[in-house]
């Protein structure tokens, strides 16, 4: 009889009961009450025992060394399947010592142990092996719960996972307490939380809920799904926890975002019942403090973190840089982040977030540590250069993220056609949309965007149009399309009205963002009725929808209704903006309500501490200059900081011609030729001014200066929707002698009729000063 044959012998007496101790000895999760039981000291060879000995000193490569030294000196008595067992748990999930092992197993005879083979699939496991380990739990006459849980563990997709526990269910495989955990771990999808709510009364019937970590996995799964009064409740009635019970908890209402309070008062219990805290635990607590803007708790947490020796750890750092920048104390987020003795990525693309300023030159540093950015640090990187406007920046970035490959991730896609769009670089932006393989709504929405933001109205509804065939809009999609569809003279107001039906058709006429957009579209396009409809169909009328309203009415002139929109809405409890007081000053200046103008800008700045802008400036300008106090309306302008703009000067000019302040019209002029050399508005406004003084040597001097400086006078488009049949995308456009419609003779023919019915209203139009004189002008000349 051979050495081997003997030891096989020996082995083969042993009883039935010493297998199935071995077997939990190598039960793939180390829970305490399946730790080894060397009980029968004799029957556990000398080689097993050194092996185990070091296993228990974490010191796995000297336990590997022990088993093949043996195998070197030919030592095969003292090697058993507990030996072999042991010495695939010592690789740790390295495949080439674990197969040949698994070789050594084969040929010595050993695989047919049951220990061996749960030991072989732990291995496969975690090498990422899978398919390895299912083969040899295939081929396993009599699997026990063992090897069910440990194949268990190594699934990757949560369904497999549980179509594979529902079969051991059928054959009659008992579950044990690491089964259980085990399947409400792949709980993630709603049919899966189901099915876990089904295991917890299971586990109940069973008498398995005292196991503290088959409730740490209920408390895990309820959290994660939101359910944080299950969860608490799995909490109340464990009759023991451990710091993963609290923790788990404890991270569930931190996450879930509207239990802060409820975390920060759990942490504190967790100090007072004397926990030792870890990592998870100062994470969980500063992220709740982070939600509520708790700084002062916050800054005991820090201070007790570092007590503990917690104060350097990453993730600590780097929830207490996001709990600092939340709270706006930007300074100790930094010490924070530059006091890190160790950061990771996640480090780096918080303080890029929070730093702006100096986005490049931590990106550069962090890449110098040796950290390598990922798609959110890109994101946040990329944002940042599109709001300090970075052009060369921005386009080196781009490059790193082709050569980086992550110019194909669908975020850092999407952050670059929004920064090329607002770089005013549509051209790239739609390059870099076109090269996207798989889109979704939020590219389309930050392509529309970009097109509605940069004045290309048709293109963005033309964008829309195609969207709408691929994705399903959203309401930033409608937001934006609304937008390009408002400020779009020259687009049929039917493509508003479409979109509005598409918006019913997908349910979201109740949402704010939308029903505020589509009321301040309707309202641009001079449907106030419309506009009205959709207000008082706004569940929630917000600031956005009340100023809509107010600047409708506004832009057509209509004095009393905006004062009565504006008492309304002060009736609503609804605080005015900048907006709101630049609409209402427009109307007084087309009204001619100088004191109430006045009024309305003092209120503005004293009652509501807006801080007026060169818009309220201009306004203000515009309305003393209709109402011919020339002066005030200068001094007005002369405080306009950052100095006066063309639309402003434009407005006083026009009121200097009105009142015939040649003077003044010829210093605002020279402001304005200086400001815009060739703007032809200013040249025309000064010439109009000489012709009514009968200057005409300055006006026939003014002419030439502009055909030397190459100075045209702009043709003034009208645009008309003819009603066409294909329901194309722009209105006709036409101007004064155009003869390009087919119906050119029948609209001229209308034009003459309401020019006769026009003519005697001249001069009562110029005295009541309705609009400005150059338009005063086109409209006669037509």
């Amino acid at each position: 009889m051979t050495t081997r044959q003997a030891s096989f012998n020996t082995l083969s007496t042993l009883p039935r009961q010493r297998s199935t101790v071995l077997a939990k000895s190598f039960y793939p999760y180390g829970h305490a009450h399946h730790s080894f039981d060397e009980s029968p000291q004799s029957r556990i060879s000398f080689v097993t025992r050194s092996m185990l000995n070091c296993m228990r000193r974490n010191l796995p490569c000297q336990a590997l060394n022990i088993f093949k030294e043996h195998l070197r000196l030919g030592s095969l008595n003292n090697i058993d399947e507990t030996s072999i067992a042991v010495a695939l748990k010592a690789c740790r999930g390295n495949r080439v010592p674990g197969c040949q092992i698994h070789g050594f197993a084969i040929i010595s005879g050993f695989r047919s142990y049951i220990s061996v083979s749960n030991s072989l699939m732990n291995l496969y496991c975690k090498a990422q092996l899978f398919d390895r380990a299912l083969r040899i739990f295939n081929n396993l006459s009599d699997p026990d719960i063992v090897s069910c849980n440990t194949i268990l563990s190594g699934f990757q997709n949560s369904g497999d996972a549980l179509n594979f526990a529902l079969r051991m269910n059928f054959k009659g495989v008992v579950f044990d307490a690491v089964t259980y955990t085990t399947v409400l771990s792949f709980c993630s999808a709603h049919e899966e939380f189901l099915f876990g709510v089904q295991l917890h009364s299971l586990i109940i019937k069973f008498g398995l809920s005292c196991e503290v970590f088959v409730g740490n996995a209920l408390i895990t799964m309820y959290s994660r799904w939101g359910h944080l009064l299950e969860a608490k409740r799995v909490f109340d009635e464990m009759q023991s926890r451990d710091l993963v019970s609290w923790n788990a908890i404890l991270s569930g209402y931190a996450q879930e975002g509207d239990y802060g309070s409820e975390a920060v008062s759990l942490f504190a219990e967790m100090v007072r019942e004397g926990m030792k805290l870890d990592h998870v635990s100062f994470t969980g607590s500063v992220s709740a403090c982070s939600q509520e803007r708790n700084l002062e708790f916050g800054r005991q947490i820090h201070g007790l973190s570092i007590k503990t020796g917690y104060g350097t750890h990453v993730s600590v750092c780097n929830v207490l840089i996001s709990m600092y920048f939340k709270c706006e104390y930007i300074e100790d987020a930094k010490s924070v982040f530059w006091n890190m003795n160790e950061r990771n990525v996640v480090s780096w693309t918080t303080m890029i977030f929070i730093d702006g300023e100096d986005v490049i030159a931590l990106f550069n540093k962090m890449r110098l540590d040796g950290v390598y950015p990922n798609d959110v640090t890109f994101v946040g990187l990329i944002h940042a250069i599109s709001i300090g406007n970075l052009v060369e920046q921005g386009q080196k970035v781009h490059g790193i993220c082709i050569k980086s490959s992550f110019s194909s991730d669908l975020n850092v896609c999407n952050s670059l056609i929004t920064m090329y769009a607002k770089f005013e670089f549509m051209e790239d932006s739609s390059k870099v949309f076109g090269e996207i393989g798989s889109r979704d709504i939020i590219s389309w929405n930050a392509l529309i965007s970009g097109y509605a933001q940069n004045g290309f109205c048709q293109e963005a509804l033309r964008t829309f149009f195609s969207a709408i065939s691929e994705a399903k809009p959203n309401q930033y999609t409608f937001g934006s399309v609304l937008s390009a569809i408002g400020a779009a003279e020259d687009v049929s107001l039917k493509h508003g009205q479409r979109c509005h039906s598409h918006i019913i058709k997908f349910g979201l006429n109740s949402d704010p963002i939308v029903s505020g957009a589509l009321l301040d579209m309707y309202a641009k396009r001079g449907s106030i009725l419309e506009s009205e409809r959709v207000f008082i169909d706004t569940n929630q009328k917000s600031q956005f929808a009340w100023t809509a309203m107010i600047s409708a009415h506004a832009r057509h002139g209509d004095f009393e209704s905006v004062m009565n929109w504006f008492k309304a809405m002060e009736r609503d409890g609804i605080r005015p903006d900048s907006i709101t007081f630049l609409s209402m000053l427009t109307a007084c200046g087309r009204k001619g309500m100088v004191d109430m103008g006045r009024h309305l800008f003092d209120s503005m700045v004293n009652d509501y501490l807006i801080e007026p802008s060169r818009e309220h400036y201009s306004c203000l300008a515009d309305m003393l200059g209709r109402a011919g106090r020339l002066e005030e309306a200068e001094e007005v302008v002369g405080h306009i900081q950052g100095g006066a703009g063309l639309s402003v000067l434009q407005s006083l000019l026009g009121a200097c011609r009105i009142h015939g302040n040649v003077e003044m019209g010829e210093r605002v002029a020279d402001a304005l030729m200086k400001l815009e050399p060739t703007e032809s508005g200013s040249y025309v406004l000064l010439s109009n001014l000489y012709a009514e003084k009968g200057e005409w040597d300055k006006v026939a001097k003014l002419r030439k200066g502009m055909r030397e400086k190459g100075v045209k006078k702009e043709v003034g488009f009208s645009w008309v929707d003819v009603g066409e049949v294909n329901g194309s995308l722009p209105l006709h456009g036409f101007s004064s002698g155009d003869w390009s419609h087919p119906q050119s003779a029948e609209i001229h023919k209308m034009t003459e009729c309401l020019g006769l019915e026009m003519k005697p209203l001249r001069d009562g139009l110029i005295r009541c000063d309705i609009t400005t004189p150059y338009k005063i002008e086109s409209l006669l000349d037509m």
